[in-house]
């Protein structure tokens, strides 16, 4: 009898040692997590759900991408979008900004907000517009940018970094996908305005 619980004991201490994490096991859990890559209107979907947490009325004005170096914007995707919202009842203006990706330097993955401030519902920068009129994503306002001009500047130089800027303009009451070729609108080599609702090309910005 004895001896049978010894053996029985022998063998719950085996069982216990080999259950515990192996090496590679380990290795796993401290393997960097892969980065995520979203268009604009994901992007935006996602950020709407955490501004609905700040007001209940919020409604966007702007979306934009920011260039990073592991996404060029040539598929429509990026690491970091950041979304302005306004909210008319509170007379506020607060930005939220998505990071995917560990290569944006000081900031953190996840959704962040950011300060908040006044709005005017007669300043035509902060035009909010209904999600609804959001059609066509980036990707596909990139293929369109692509037939306008595009296609030849990124022949020449393909390593041009792809930004876009989302807005209302009160002008011709139309929501503009601005496809920027360069990291900011300003300096741009090229900037090819696509209709955010119907997809169809607008115009070349001069």
């Amino acid at each position: 009898m004895k001896n049978l619980l010894l053996a029985i004991l022998a063998l719950v201490c085996l069982t216990g040692c080999s259950s515990q994490p192996t090496p590679a096991t380990q290795a796993e859990k401290t393997q960097p997590k892969p980065a995520e890559f979203d268009t604009g209107r994901v992007a935006l979907q996602r950020l709407y759900v955490a501004a609905h947490g700040w007001a209940r009325d919020a409604q966007p004005y702007r979306v934009q991408s920011v260039s990073t170096p592991d996404a060029n914007g040539h598929d429509g995707k990026s690491g970091i979008w950041r979304v302005s919202f306004a909210s008319p009842s509170g007379n506020g203006t607060r930005p939220y900004t998505w990071v995917g990706t560990d290569t944006a330097q000081g900031m953190s993955r996840g959704v962040t907000p950011g300060s908040e401030d006044n709005y005017s519902p007669t300043n035509s920068s902060t035009a909010v517009f209904d999600m609804q009129f959001l059609k066509v994503d980036t990707d596909a306002a990139f293929q369109t940018a692509q037939k306008h001009g595009g296609d030849k500047l990124l022949a020449s130089a393909a390593d041009t970094p792809i930004t876009y800027i989302l807005d209302w303009s009160k002008p011709t009451n139309k929501l503009i996908w601005h496809v920027i070729y360069g990291p900011e609108r300003e300096g741009a080599k090229l900037v090819v305005d696509v209709d955010a609702t119907s997809g169809d090309f607008i115009r070349v910005e001069k």
